[in-house]
């Protein structure tokens, strides 16, 4: 055991002694593995971070929810021309819907609808996304309030105008948010009273940050706009009770809501119900996607750098040809210059690795301070990097420490004489 142990801290001070000694030649074996390692990395973290955003947005929302309106969260055997005749969800279905199907946890009715501008005294914010809605989506969608209280039943079903203002809304009207609560702001030239700011959320991969909302009861814009409005688009949204077969759920939703429209048997149905857990299936599909094209694109890069240190290495054993002749004349085995060599490509690689873990890094680092947005090295990844940048180097050394090895003494001392 001590044998080979002092075998291989000899082969490693050989190969740290090459290294040294041919900066240049280093350099440039380095860029390559340098490229490919940052380029998967990189490709890794950004689908990782990514990935556990998603996830972030999503923890409060349950998988088994049901958007229930006229378009679909996926592809659709049904023509577009057909779709787009297809009815708007009402209020009036809403309040059937919940009488009259079971196992209904929490349940409401919003508007999408254009962004809107928020007034408060001189100070405006333009393109505020509105979100007009009933009481229940607070619970729904798990929003956190940060000052103030979520619109209770009574104003909901009244249509009191009251809003609770995202963060950033609330921050650019007023100096300070908890000033907010009790003011007057105006949306659709009327006068709304601030009860609520929520919690600061960040950049969201869905484009829609509760901080940059304004949340009311939806009675209040069916009042004043009424429900044929083309630049409104109502949608049912229904948290089922946990536990329960979401077939059958699916299956009595529908058949209620056809019942109520009056949709004869073999007609299709003129409502899609949209369940989220699909569509959470399609954003794992397209993590999965990039992280393979990722693979793919970075496996060129190593490929390149495999071959740039294998050449490097074929390189070095012509270099030291005399060098091996007298190592072997005075007694070195065959196994101690493959080991050299081979710590030569693997060390050479390693250090190409690390040098691209540091620069994803350093990136990292840069863009989650620019942009609102946490990026995430994880060590999976640096192990990932460090141990595919030291296969790269075993691969790439193999055949240049075979030669090496298998010289023989007197020709490699003759050949550098």
């Amino acid at each position: 055991m001590l044998l080979y142990l002092r075998l291989l801290k000899e082969s490693f001070a050989f190969a740290m002694n090459a290294l040294r000694n041919n900066k240049l030649r280093t350099m440039l074996s380095l860029l390559g593995v340098t490229i490919g390692i940052f380029s998967i990395i990189a490709v890794l973290a950004a689908v990782d971070s990514l990935d556990k955003k998603i996830k972030s947005d999503m923890s409060g929302l349950d998988k088994n929810m049901i958007y229930l309106f006229r378009y679909s969260f996926g592809p659709s055997e049904i023509p577009r021309w057909k779709r787009e005749q297809f009815p708007d969800v009402t209020y009036e279905e809403y309040e059937f819907i919940r009488k009259s199907v079971s196992n209904i946890d929490k349940m409401s009715y919003n508007v999408f609808t254009k962004n809107e501008n928020i007034k408060y005294e001189e100070k405006t914010v333009s393109s505020v996304d509105v979100n007009p809605t009933t009481d229940e989506q607070a619970s729904i969608e798990g929003i956190k309030i940060g000052a103030g209280r979520f619109f209770n039943e009574a104003e909901s079903n009244s249509g009191t105008p009251v809003i609770i203002l995202g963060f950033n809304v609330a921050e650019g009207l007023f100096e300070n948010v908890d000033q907010a609560i009790g003011k007057k702001v105006r949306l659709y030239g009327q006068n709304f009273t601030v009860i609520g700011v929520t919690e600061k959320q960040g950049f969201s991969t869905f484009g829609d940050s509760n901080d940059d909302k304004g949340i009311f009861p939806v009675n209040f814009v069916r009042r004043l706009y009424g429900d044929n409005n083309g630049m409104m688009t109502p949608a049912i949204i229904l948290k089922p009770v946990k536990g329960i077969d979401m077939e059958e759920f699916k299956a009595e939703l529908k058949h209620k809501l056809r019942d109520f429209r009056g949709i004869k048997e073999g007609e299709i149905d003129n409502f899609f119900v949209n369940v989220l857990s699909g569509f959470t299936d399609l954003i794992d599909n397209i993590m999965g996607q990039m992280n393979v094209v990722g693979w793919i694109i970075s496996c060129f890069s190593l490929l390149v750098g495999g071959f740039g240190i294998a050449n490097i290495m074929f390189v070095s054993v012509k270099e030291r040809t005399s060098l091996i002749g007298i190592q072997k004349s005075l007694g070195a085995k065959n196994r101690f210059i493959l080991l050299q060599f081979l710590f030569e490509a693997v060390i050479l690689s390693v250090i190409g690795g690390i040098i691209g873990l540091i620069l994803v890094w350093i990136i990292a680092m840069v863009l989650t301070k620019v942009l609102d947005f946490e990026f995430v090295l994880g060590l999976g990844n640096v192990v990932l990097g460090t141990s595919l940048a030291a296969i790269i180097g075993l691969i790439s050394g193999i055949l240049p420490a075979i030669s090496a090895s298998r010289l023989d003494p007197v020709e490699a001392i003759r050949s550098g004489i």
